[in-house]
């Protein structure tokens, strides 16, 4: 069995005395795994950094087995992420989340959206909102999608203002304010949801207004059902790095 791929680098853990296994993020291949023979090597640290892109090929004798990748660098991101809180922190939360998919199943649309979030990790403003967006884009692959379109109790599409933490549906503000305890804030920037990461950025205008408080909201909103439907039924944490991240996009808002 053999395949080559573009992919990006998400983890590494030690094997032996001189391999590393590398855990990658592909298009066509999804999340998958390989042993790097050398990868502890002085020569190649610096090529299998996460955040970095790489030409990868795979070959084992059969299919399911683990495999060996071959790492050719595309694209050295590691160095410039590591220059920032939201880099560093943005990676590791990155990484945390992909996890979490099956593996070798392919999700396209998150390969493209990790693409477009490491891409603006520099810029916290932009980084905060399109982490958000990546996290939705999660549940929604992942069998949990929230609808953020319309209000659940009378289908208007304006004013929403609130999600119910049951249903995972927007209320409008008129419905909604008896039980206003009760539900979650709907930032107004996530009110009318790109499907994509990539077109959050192309209105970058409307992001330059967020503030600490939104951005808080539309972390709370995400991680309240990543908890619930996919961390907890798994007993794993949430990742610390995802709030070392919204710490540092905060402190820049």
């Amino acid at each position: 069995m053999e395949w080559s791929a573009d992919g990006i680098i998400l983890a590494t853990r030690k094997h032996g005395e001189t391999s590393l296994i590398l855990e990658v993020m592909t298009r066509e291949r999804g999340r998958h795994l390989g042993l790097v023979r050398g990868g502890r090597s002085r020569k190649m640290q610096a090529a299998l950094q996460p955040g970095n892109g790489a030409r990868l090929t795979w070959r084992a004798r059969l299919d399911n087995h683990l495999g060996l990748f071959t790492v050719e660098p595309l694209e050295m991101r590691a160095a410039g992420l590591m220059a920032s809180p939201t880099g560093v922190y943005g990676i590791q939360a990155l990484a945390a989340l992909l996890h979490l998919l099956p593996e070798r199943d392919p999700h396209p649309q998150l390969h493209d959206g990790l693409e477009t979030v490491l891409a603006h990790l520099g810029d916290p403003a932009i980084a905060g909102a399109l982490m958000v967006h990546f996290e939705l884009q999660m549940l929604a692959e992942l069998g949990f999608g929230l609808d953020l379109g319309e209000c659940a109790a009378t289908g208007t599409h304006e004013d929403l203002v609130y999600v119910s933490p049951k249903s995972g549906r927007a209320v409008c503000r008129e419905a909604g304010l008896p039980y206003a305890a009760k539900l979650l804030a709907l930032p107004a920037f996530l009110g009318v949801r790109a499907e994509h990461a990539a077109e959050v950025v192309a209105d970058e205008r409307e992001l330059a207004g967020l503030d600490a408080s939104q951005m808080d909201a539309a972390f709370r909103l995400t991680g309240y059902f990543l908890d619930r439907h996919v961390l907890a039924p798994r007993q794993i944490p949430v990742s610390p790095a995802r709030d070392g991240f919204l710490q540092a996009v905060k402190r820049s808002l």
